[in-house]
């Protein structure tokens, strides 16, 4: 069941993670804007206490609220990612590096519990995951040797852009990583309905947190920004709901099954980004062309390969 859960969290993650691209450039242009509208609306679920009003106590409300804390910081970063380059280049870092935190958050913490054929396919699915995401040339050792060169250079601006996507990527992936290990612990100890509506509250205080330096609420508020969120009002909550969705879908995965396996599938959301830029190719055809191409189709096709077999040994 979890699986299942899972591969169609990846995709409606997919989606939303094209429409949040397509709102830090073209309507909103601030990762701290977008990441406070997005986190004001945790608040909303806390409709959900109608339908469980179970109270923690104090200490298991101040972890509760840590992990929304957590989250919060998880999106900070990984807008701030977003918004510098484009999704095909954000989350496949994501999508190679969460698993592998996790996987190594897990370790140090003593809460491996795998059998030999997860931990099998969870390797298998972190290497799929990496051959489909990262083109050929990218991944050659000389090649990222000349990148941190360049970007050692403080005239090469292009560079040290990419340099800050992906710092930003991997702290994001680390903070991401950090959060679902804690909610697993307090999935395991509370149960996902008592706590998750707690851990919203605790994301929503995070982007309260957000407005208490100037900076921040200059750009908050600034009057074009909080115009063109508004014009966009209902694509926007569109968005956000399916985000939402897939968010409870995945929390609800890692409250059932063990949290390295569950973010293991995370290359998946890569795949499904694949195969809306390959329908949507007439809108963006220099992308589909930089994505899928004759140089990388077969590190690609054996990533998805590895993706299947690794899937097929979960189930």
């Amino acid at each position: 069941m979890w699986l299942i859960i899972t591969i169609l969290a990846n995709l409606l993650n997919g989606v939303v993670y094209l429409a949040d691209k397509y709102f830090l450039s073209q309507k909103v242009h601030s990762s701290v804007s977008y990441a406070f509208y997005v986190g004001i609306w945790s608040i909303g679920n806390c409709v959900l206490f109608i339908f469980n009003r179970h109270i923690p106590t104090f200490g298991w409300l101040l972890l509760d609220l840590l992990a929304g804390l957590i989250f919060m910081a998880a999106l900070y970063f990984w807008y701030k990612a977003l918004h510098q380059g484009e999704t095909t280049k954000v989350v496949p870092i994501a999508g190679s590096f969460i698993p592998f935190f996790t996987l190594l958050l897990n370790f140090l913490i003593g809460r491996h519990n795998l059998t030999s054929q997860e931990l099998a396919a969870l390797i298998i699915l972190i290497v799929g995951s990496g051959f489909v995401s990262f083109n050929p040339h990218d991944t050659l050792w000389h090649k990222w040797w000349i990148k941190i060169k360049k970007f050692l250079q403080p005239h090469k601006a292009s560079m040290r852009s990419t340099g800050r996507l992906l710092f930003n990527s991997l702290v994001a992936s680390f903070v991401f990583a950090t959060y679902y290990v804690f909610i697993k612990f307090i999935y395991d100890s509370q149960g996902f309905a008592n706590s998750f509506i707690w851990t919203r509250l605790g994301s929503f205080l995070g982007a309260l947190l957000l407005l208490v330096p100037a900076r921040n609420r200059k750009l908050i508020f600034n009057r074009p920004r909080r115009q063109a969120t508004v014009k966009s009002w209902p694509l926007f909550l569109g968005i956000r709901l399916a985000a939402f969705i897939a968010f409870v879908m995945t929390n609800f995965a890692i409250s059932l099954a063990d949290v390295s396996l569950v973010n293991s599938l995370q290359g998946l959301q890569y795949l499904f980004l694949l195969i809306i830029v390959f329908f949507m190719g007439k809108h963006y055809p220099k992308l589909l062309k930089q994505e899928i191409n004759r140089d990388n189709i077969w590190h690609k096709l054996i990533g998805i390969i590895l993706i299947n077999i690794g899937l097929f040994l979960l189930l």
